[in-house]
C-alpha cells in the first residue's frame, strides 16, 4: 500500500541519501568547531568584502538557532550576504521574493485535492528548507508576513489543522529597505521579536569598493562558492555552542539589562523575555567563535544593540524631533553604562 510522505520525512530522506562529507560523523570538539566555523567565515568573506562583523552576525544567527534581519539601503549586499551564507552549507535553500500579491499559502504550502486518491494532499511551500531567504520582507501584506510567525518560533507550520515539522537547522534571513516606504508594510512588533539579530551592512570602504569593481565586472563571486559544511555538521555545531557555560552572575546581568529597558523613561516597549533568552544564546555562540567555553561580559555588551534595538519602541515625547531608532540607541548606551557589570571568573 502506498504511503503519503510528509515534508519532514522527505527532508530526512534527502539528507540520508546525501553522501556524508569526510569527518561529518566524527565527534565535534573545540578544534573541529573552530575549523568549521573558520571555513564558513572565510568562504562568506570571499563574497562580502570588508564586512567581517556582518558575516559573523549571520553565523551567530545560524548557530544560535535564531533568525537574521538585514536592514539597509539598496545595493549594499544584503541579499548577497544571505545567499553567500546559504551557499556555504550543503542544505536545502529557498529564496522568496516578497511582493504585495504574495499569499500565505505560497510560503507555508497548501492542500491540493488528488483525484486519484480522492483525498487532499499537502504540497509544501517555500518555507520548507534549511535556509529561507525572505527578500524585501516588508513589501508583502501583514497577513502574508504573519505566515512566518509559527515557522520562525516553533519551527513548524500548521495547515488545515495538520502540523508539519520544518527541517533542522532552520534559518530565516530577511532583508528590508528602511528608507523606501512606498508600497511597504512595517513589520509588527511580534514579527520583529522573532528575529534574533538586526544588522545593517553599511557602505564599503573605498579600497573594498575598488576591489569589487576589478573582481566582479565579469564574474559573479557566488559562482565560486561550494558548501564547506553539511546540515548535519551545522546541527552538531549548534549543540556544541549551546553547551557554552554562562555564570549565574552573567545571567542576572542579562536580566538586569532587559528589565532596565522596560523601566526606561524614553522607551515605551521594552525587551521581551524572548529577547533575554536570545541574547544569552547569541553570547554563547560569540564566545565559542572566540575559542572560549564560557561567556564573558564583553560577549553580552557587544550583542546588546543587535539583539535588543529592533524590539524596542521609543516614547514619542522622548524623541524631540529625533528618529525613534536614535532614541533607542541612546537609551541602550545609557543602560549599558548604568547597569553594573559582574566580575565573572572562568569556570
Amino acid at each position: 500500500m502506498d504511503e503519503t510522505v510528509t515534508p519532514e520525512a522527505a527532508s530526512r530522506l534527502r539528507r540520508a541519501d546525501t553522501p556524508s562529507r569526510p569527518g561529518a560523523d566524527a565527534p565535534l570538539d573545540a578544534d573541529s568547531f573552530a575549523r568549521l566555523t573558520g571555513q564558513i567565515l572565510a568562504s562568506v568573506s570571499r563574497v562580502i568584502d570588508g564586512k567581517p562583523d556582518a558575516v559573523q552576525s549571520a553565523l551567530i544567527a545560524l548557530l544560535a538557532e535564531g533568525h537574521l534581519l538585514i536592514e539597509d539601503v539598496p545595493g549594499v549586499g544584503k541579499t548577497m550576504l544571505a545567499r553567500a551564507l546559504a551557499a556555504t552549507i550543503d542544505a536545502d535553500v529557498r529564496r522568496i521574493q516578497f511582493t504585495p500579491d504574495l499569499l500565505p499559502g505560497d510560503i507555508t504550502g497548501v492542500s491540493v485535492f488528488n483525484p486519484v486518491q480522492r483525498q487532499f494532499e499537502f504540497t509544501p511551500g517555500a518555507v520548507f528548507a534549511h535556509i529561507v531567504i525572505a527578500d524585501e520582507i516588508n513589501r508583502s501584506s501583514p497577513k502574508t508576513q504573519s505566515s512566518l510567525l509559527e515557522a520562525m518560533e516553533e519551527r513548524q507550520v500548521t495547515v488545515d489543522g495538520r502540523t508539519h515539522v520544518l527541517p533542522s537547522p532552520f534559518l530565516v534571513v530577511a532583508t528590508q529597505n528602511p528608507l523606501e516606504m512606498e508600497g511597504t508594510y512595517a513589520l509588527p512588533e511580534a514579527q520583529r521579536d522573532r528575529f534574533l539579530l538586526r544588522i545593517s551592512m553599511g557602505y564599503p570602504d573605498a579600497a573594498a569598493e575598488a576591489l569589487m569593481l576589478r573582481q566582479r565586472d565579469a564574474v559573479n563571486p557566488l559562482d565560486g562558492l561550494t558548501p564547506v559544511v553539511s546540515a548535519r555538521q551545522v546541527t552538531a555545531m549548534v549543540a556544541w555552542a549551546r553547551g557554552v557555560h554562562v555564570a549565574p552572575a552573567l545571567e542576572e546581568y542579562v536580566v538586569a539589562l532587559a528589565q532596565a529597558t522596560r523601566s526606561h523613561p524614553d522607551i515605551r516597549l521594552g525587551a521581551s523575555p524572548r529577547a533575554t533568552l536570545q541574547l544569552v544564546r547569541a553570547a554563547k555562540v560569540r564566545a565559542a567563535l572566540d575559542g572560549r567555553s564560557y561567556v564573558i561580559p564583553d560577549d553580552i555588551t557587544a550583542l546588546l544593540s543587535p539583539v535588543f534595538a529592533h524590539r524596542l519602541i521609543a516614547n514619542r515625547s522622548a524623541a524631540g524631533g529625533r528618529a525613534g531608532a536614535a532614541v533607542v540607541a541612546d537609551a541602550l548606551e545609557r543602560i549599558a553604562a548604568s547597569v553594573r557589570v559582574p566580575l565573572a571568573s572562568r569556570p
